[in-house]
């Protein structure tokens, strides 16, 4: 609970029952808190988008901002998502912000002014939203972004895409689409990305990470070549092919990595590490080759997978389809054994576990561990021993809600000066618009002279 509080801010502990309280005086308390509220809230934006900035999430080896804030701070992933796109939108937005810093505007007229504001029209929008509700602002941003689409220029761009192999093994792809192609194509990756939760607005300013992307587009590959060689007449057509010879397998000691006759490189393409070649082995194909000192094949061993379908039935089934590690929520899973299969694990359900492919890619290539509870659970450690909690607890709030931003609040503080008039919302486009070019014109004239 939060400390006892000033007169302004009564506490409900003390306060008298809400059936004896006269109406006025509940309302005005709840125009109160929610002033205050609004206020914390921007100042959590804030701090979240300066710990955005300085990347603090990539300490917890976390994907994303968003997925350490649903991790830490007990939010669902579509709102942890939507809090660092608002977070990020309003670093660039300091009319609004301030706006929103002194309790004048909630979260919800924020979060709809940060899908049409830039720093050009920041302060105009803000002038505009004060005497909107929440759900007329909604209505004015869709509005906008419609008349937006519309202005722009939809110029048809040939379709191109280009790879090329770098120095150090990597695939760099380069793809030029039109608008609407490219849209596609973004939102199915966003999609991934947040899980199967419906991908944000084009018009969205923040956008998913570089890395996130590319595994997303990875994903899609994969899914669709698997689901290819399932039906195929051929189905390696459809398959990754990595050489490798027996040693490269083998666990071993550091040293291991500078044997000169290991052999490990996908086919007709780059070598790749060890600590990929085993992350591959934990999940798929493996199908042995024997050859003579010459390279020439000699005999060729049974296809082999691990874990079968029953067995990947039954923890799909435990794990619920989703990855296992802290914070964590993914779908798309992959199976790992928990005592390496390489250093001798058994195929069993009690030493399978699921993960996404970025923690998958943990725990073989970034020391990261997995132990198994008496109870039959799981505990994740980080390479230096400490244990991963699965969802860790809020802190006990510092001192009163008051105490935690710097705006004066009042009971007509969230109030808006609105008095049921309806929206006229083609007025408010054109005067938006109509600003903004007679502002433009005028910059262009100075500019001119």
């Amino acid at each position: 609970m939060f400390d006892q509080p000033t007169s302004s801010f009564p506490n409900p502990d003390t306060a008298p029952a809400a059936a004896g309280r006269p109406l006025a005086e509940l309302e005005s308390e709840i125009c109160t808190l929610a002033g205050h509220l609004a206020a914390a809230t921007c100042r959590f934006l804030v701090l979240l988008a300066e710990f955005d900035a300085r990347e603090g999430w990539a300490g917890w080896d976390m994907p994303s901002c968003a997925a350490w804030l649903s991790w830490k701070c007990q939010l669902g992933s579509g709102a942890a998502r939507e809090h660092v796109r608002v977070a990020r939108a309003l670093t660039t937005l300091p009319v609004i912000r301030g706006e929103f810093a002194a309790g004048r505007f909630s979260y919800a007229k924020v979060r709809a002014l940060t899908r049409i504001a830039d720093p050009d029209s920041d302060a105009d929008l803000a002038e505009m939203a004060g005497p909107m509700t929440a759900n007329q602002l909604e209505r004015f941003a869709r509005a906008h972004r419609t008349v937006t689409a519309a202005m722009g220029e939809q110029s048809q761009l040939n379709r191109r895409l280009r790879w090329r192999f770098e120095d150090d093994g990597s695939v760099s792809l380069s793809v030029h689409l039109p608008p609407e192609d490219g849209a596609a194509v973004l939102t199915a990756l966003r999609a991934v990305t947040s899980d199967g939760v419906s991908a944000e607005t084009p018009a969205d300013p923040a956008r998913p990470t570089s890395a996130s992307l590319a595994d997303a587009l990875v994903e899609i590959a994969e899914s669709y070549v698997a689901g290819q060689a399932r039906d195929a007449q051929n189905p390696d057509t459809y398959q990754v092919i990595v050489h490798a010879t027996p040693d490269a397998l083998v666990p071993g000691p550091p040293a291991a990595e500078r044997v000169h006759t290991s052999r490990c490189h996908i086919e007709d393409g780059p070598a790749i590490s060890r600590a990929a070649l085993q992350q591959i082995a934990c999940d798929a194909v493996l199908s042995w080759m024997s050859h003579d000192e010459h390279g020439d094949v000699l005999d060729v061993g049974r296809r082999r997978r691990e874990p079968p379908p029953a067995l990947r039935r039954a923890l799909r089934e435990r794990d619920k389809c989703r990855c296992r590690f802290p914070g964590c929520h993914r779908r798309a899973t992959q199976a790992h054994h928990i005592r390496w299969w390489l250093y001798g694990g058994i195929t069993s359900l009690d030493n399978l576990i699921s993960l996404c492919k970025y923690h998958h890619r943990l725990i073989h290539q970034h020391g990261y561990h997995i132990g198994i509870t008496p109870a039959g659970g799981f505990t994740f450690f980080r390479p230096d021993g400490k244990p991963i909690i699965d969802s860790p607890s809020l802190p006990e709030p510092d001192g009163p809600l008051p105490a935690q931003h710097d705006a004066e609040i009042t009971p007509q503080t969230i109030v808006p000066p609105w008095y049921g008039e309806r929206l006229d919302l083609d007025y408010a486009i054109a005067v938006l618009f109509g600003n903004q070019q007679a502002r433009q014109a005028r910059q262009e004239a100075a500019l001119a002279a």
